[in-house]
């Protein structure tokens, strides 16, 4: 018993080092199991585009200054050069085979990759939701729109997935988005594109469709500009082909409301099937960790809207 303690302790402890390793992100029901890492799958096949340096090494750049959410500290990831994917799967006998790309915020500088990225693989996975976690370029680059590097990462994202559609056990016309504070801004954008690369075609997964079945966004950031902060930005144009979308925020968030409020109102307009859920109070970066806050109860809301529109159904 003594040995398989050492040994259980051994691989606990490889697990936390291998989940602030530039390509491995492990959910905390896989440190508790012990289990093995999730699949990493690098996005591009050399230097991304339009890259030429590094930002610096891409390490959690959380100080003991940070503030806790929940009672509890997230990961705050800077610095990605090298973006990737990392594939989370459910139990086979609860696929359903509707997955969700996962876009973690952090004002395009950083990446909340447990808060808003593996936690919310965990519980997509317990919806029989494929969860495919997006690790995408921060911060800004230089001469370069905020949105543009991690434009290409999310483009590049929705095509490998429906390249390895079959093998993945995935429903290609069931793949959808889902996005928190910048990463919300970056879901809506790549909603609104239609396929056409914002970069040059690389291989096959760039002649998949680049644009999401579904979308979720989650108290956006940037969905709108203007001195009254009433006008969508210009890269957000709302049409009909854009995808049926959940969108939650609070009233008191930092980000102003309006966010969801005014991108609401173009999807409404275009006719798209919209879902809005407005709270008084919650403020800004709670990803799925309950508080005492109704708001932190928007995932039961959101399962409810994916299985009215019979995405949590098995595929046939």
């Amino acid at each position: 018993m003594r040995f398989y303690s050492s040994m259980h302790r051994i691989a606990r402890s490889a697990l936390l080092a291998a989940m602030l390793s530039p390509g491995i992100l492990i959910s905390r029901s896989a440190i508790a199991a012990g289990s093995a890492p999730a699949p990493v799958v690098a996005l591009w096949p050399g230097t991304p585009p339009g890259d030429s340096a590094s930002p610096g090494e891409e390490k959690d750049l959380t100080t003991p200054k940070d503030g806790l959410v929940a009672g509890r500290r997230l990961i705050r990831l800077g610095n990605v050069s090298s973006p990737s994917l990392t594939l989370y799967r459910p139990p086979k006998s609860k696929a359903t085979g509707t997955a969700v790309l996962v876009c973690p915020g952090g004002g395009y500088h950083i990446l909340a990759m447990d808060l808003e990225g593996t936690e919310v693989a965990e519980r997509l996975n317990a919806m029989g939701v494929t969860a495919v976690v997006l690790k995408y370029r921060v911060p800004v680059r230089k001469d370069r729109p905020r949105f543009e590097a991690p434009l290409q990462d999310a483009q590049r994202a929705m095509g490998l997935i429906r390249l390895h559609a079959g093998e993945w056990g995935i429903d290609p016309g069931r793949v959808g988005i889902l996005g928190f504070s910048a990463g919300g801004h970056l879901s809506a954008v790549t909603s609104c594109h239609d396929d056409t690369r914002t970069y040059p075609p690389v291989d096959a997964a760039d002649k998949e469709r680049s644009r999401p079945n579904f979308a979720v966004v989650v108290y956006p950031g940037y969905l709108v500009e203007g001195k009254e902060g009433t006008t969508l930005p210009p890269e957000l144009t709302v049409t009909a082909a854009t995808p049926p979308t959940f969108l939650v925020q609070a009233e008191d968030d930092e980000v102003p409301v309006e966010s969801s409020l005014f991108y609401f109102h173009a999807l409404k307009k275009a006719k798209v099937e919209a879902e809005l859920h407005v709270y008084a109070r919650g403020g800004h970066g709670y990803g799925l960790r309950p508080t005492s806050e109704p708001v932190t109860h928007w995932p039961d809301l959101l399962e409810a809207w994916m299985r009215h529109r019979k995405l949590l159904e098995r595929a046939r």
